[in-house]
């Protein structure tokens, strides 16, 4: 999957290279013929599909961005942002799952682990045998996340976790198990109280214990979460990710490639949505006449589509940008997020509305991806932590380009 092709059309912004069409095409095949079928049943039964998680293993995608010389794709953020379009259009859970996985840690980890952190543990989750997850929110620390309590202090060899981690995706692969390796951010230092690090904490550590399973949640129910508790619990010095205090900024580079794929997920919700919502216009007749005839639904395609077609411009020309190994561009990451999250919930609302009754009930799917497409305003940033973070980086910028 390395991106050495000649660019098959580079006008074509969301396919740019020969590579990238084969992508969407490989993606989205494995998203019709796998995903989208089992996607109705695991988010009624609020299950984790972890023979399906293995499956995106077996075709390359969880090192998607990792190079080919440590078991990886070789690609960028835009073949991420393809990636995520595709699942999320099938099932909006299960994609959130990969994004925890893929991007929160695989990425995270390549991008700032050891070379001999990155042999140990990069085959293995790469795969998909391991089930991985990051650690930044907290019982009482969310958009704010430099105000954790979750701290890390040395003993010898050894850092010592104490605290708590909350709303965890990947945290749980069952109601009782734990998934198999986090990267966990605590804090280590008193400067200011900023001085972040990072560690590779793993299932079976002593003091590492799985707290509450989060159940009955609006939506992403195929998406497992969980609390994750650390009381005394040893993790070794060779487990540190980088040096001590490093993380803050690891921590503000990932949050770039995770707000962009957050951003694609919303995509693949409106386009499905979109689909769903067009079809059904042309089958359902009212008065001797389909459907699409009346101005009304008329309105919630054109505006849904119109509203799409501008949100996935925006992606993927951020994506085109982004670099995975540097920060920079948060005033467009968080754009696109503010932006895509809250149109792609507009337009599921509107699906539902134009299918009635039958866009109410789950045979439609359309009220799964409303449920869904709400979690996306609120996770990895709430709209309103993206309107703060716009209109301070604004202040840095005399016109727009």
């Amino acid at each position: 999957m390395a991106n050495h092709r000649q660019p098959a059309n580079n006008t074509d912004l969301f396919n740019p290279t020969e590579e990238h069409l084969a992508l969407r095409e490989m993606v989205r095949a494995f998203a019709e013929r796998e995903v989208w079928p089992q996607a109705r049943e695991y988010d009624r039964l609020e299950k984790f599909n972890r023979k399906l998680f293995e499956k995106a293993g077996d075709l390359g995608l969880h090192g998607i961005t990792v190079p080919e010389s440590m078991g990886g794709a070789g690609m960028d953020a835009l073949a991420s942002v393809i990636v995520h379009e595709e699942l999320s259009a099938a099932d909006p859970g299960f994609c959130l799952a990969y994004l925890a996985h893929a991007m929160l840690f695989v990425n995270n980890f390549y991008q700032n682990a050891n070379a001999e952190q990155r042999a140990r543990v990069l085959p293995k989750v790469i795969s998909g045998k391991w089930v991985a997850g990051m650690g930044m929110s907290e019982p009482q620390a969310g958009t704010d996340a430099l105000a954790m309590r979750t701290t890390a202090v040395r003993d010898g060899d050894d850092y010592i976790l104490n605290g708590a981690k909350m709303w965890i995706t990947n945290g749980a692969v069952d109601d009782t198990e734990l998934g198999d390796c986090f990267l966990i951010y605590a804090k280590t230092g008193t400067a200011k109280g900023r001085a972040l690090s990072s560690f590779l904490v793993e299932k079976g550590m002593p003091g590492f214990r799985l707290g509450q399973r989060i159940k009955d949640k609006l939506g992403m129910r195929a998406s497992p979460t969980a609390e994750l508790v650390f009381e005394d619990c040893r993790v070794p010095l060779a487990n540190r990710i980088g040096e001590e205090g490093d993380s803050t900024m690891h921590m503000m580079r990932n949050l770039e490639i995770e707000r962009l794929t957050l951003a694609a997920m919303s995509l693949g919700i409106a386009r499905k949505s979109i689909e769903i919502m067009n079809n059904y216009a042309s089958e359902r007749h009212a008065f001797g006449q389909p459907i699409r005839a009346f101005g009304q639904i008329q309105k919630h395609l054109a505006d849904s589509y119109a509203e799409y077609m501008a949100g996935r411009t925006y992606v993927y020309a951020t994506a085109a940008e982004l670099r995975l190994d540097s920060h920079g561009n948060r005033l467009d990451s968080d754009g696109v997020k503010l932006y895509c999250t809250t149109m792609a919930k507009n337009v599921a609302d509107r699906a539902i509305q134009t299918l009635g009754g039958y866009g109410y009930v789950g045979e439609y799917h359309v009220e799964r991806l409303w449920r869904d497409a709400k979690l996306l305003e609120i996770g990895g940033g709430t709209l309103e932590a993206h309107q703060k973070n716009i209109a301070q980086d604004l202040r840095r910028v005399a016109t727009l380009r």
